[in-house]
């Protein structure tokens, strides 16, 4: 990539709020983003040392929990470190750069891995005799290795389109982290090309994950209606719950921000905040409190803490 940039430092100006809200602020953060990771590390952990969740549909959770770590990681340290002292809002040109890759690599391969995650519950309500066989393990490595790749390609093109442009003042990004919408307004070029290029990239992103996410609800609905005891199909829409919600939760901060014209970035600040910072809590928290599975072995770890400690 080549850097035109004749500035080498921009400042991140934070989330709009009164100077008294800063040590507030600082608490509540710092408190969701260790309960982020916390919570996603023991996802993770919970998952891999109990047999009883090596199905398709955790692995895919562990990936989701994975990134969710790494997605708030990428932005909310900084976010804090604006809300301590005036001097860490600055950020380097090459760390920006760092940054907006990274948020966009981990937020799209997200999406990307919501669209699979749907397709694994069609297949398991849909298919249930052939489930296993059609999500082998070889088969779950190749989609979940196919959102990875996707969300980096996706991501490379955003910041290189990006950090091609020059920028030689000012230097502050009415945000708390580097994103698209706040830097090409700093740009010194005409930017309407870039801007239509990022929203089509993004859009085509957008609707290349919910559109089979619909389908594949679509086709999991037919399937339900055809159980012909309500038990059955009441069991057969829980097993879906927990995706729906987070999928809502994702999808729409994102359309706000970014499939809209113009930006506002007061309200954008605000709105991102719900899929940088509460987004990645909620995932843990959803799978863990509606899911019985998950909930029996965090018990079970418990145990064998409590019983190890003991000797």
């Amino acid at each position: 990539m080549t850097n035109v940039s004749l500035m080498t430092t921009f400042i991140l100006m934070g989330l709009p709020h009164a100077p008294a809200l800063d040590t507030p602020l600082f608490g509540i953060f710092l408190v969701i983003y260790v309960l982020t990771v916390v919570g996603n590390f023991l996802m993770l952990l919970v998952i891999m040392v109990n047999s009883h969740l090596h199905t398709p549909m955790y692995y895919f959770l562990t990936n989701l929990s994975f990134i969710d770590m790494w997605l708030s990681t990428v932005t909310v340290p900084k976010m804090l470190m604006t809300l301590v002292s005036p001097r860490g809002r600055a950020i380097s040109f090459h760390s920006c750069v760092a940054q907006l890759y990274s948020f966009h690599f981990l937020g799209s391969t997200e999406g990307f891995l919501y669209t699979v995650m749907s397709y694994d519950r069609y297949l398991a309500i849909s298919y249930l005799l052939r489930y296993t066989s059609m999500m082998s393990v070889r088969t779950c490595t190749l989609l979940a290795t196919s959102t990875w790749l996707s969300g980096s390609l996706h991501s490379a093109v955003q910041t290189t389109l990006m950090f091609c442009l020059p920028f030689c003042g000012p230097d502050q990004i009415q945000h708390y982290f580097c994103d698209a919408p706040p830097i090409l307004k700093l740009a010194c070029a005409d930017t309407s090309a870039d801007e239509m290029v990022i929203f089509v990239n993004i859009g085509v992103m957008a609707l290349g994950c919910f559109l089979p996410i619909v389908l594949s609800y679509v086709s999991i609905v037919c399937s339900i209606l055809k159980i012909h005891t309500s038990e059955g199909r009441c069991r057969a829409f829980q097993t879906c719950a927990s995706h729906r919600i987070v999928v809502l939760c994702f999808f729409l901060p994102c359309v706000f921000i970014y499939l809209r014209p113009g930006s506002r970035d007061a309200v954008d600040g605000v709105v991102a905040v719900s899929y940088t910072v509460l987004m990645p809590l909620l995932n843990p928290v959803v799978y863990t409190l509606r899911n019985k599975d998950v909930r029996k072995a965090l018990v079970k770890l418990k145990d064998k803490v409590a019983y190890s400690e003991s000797k």
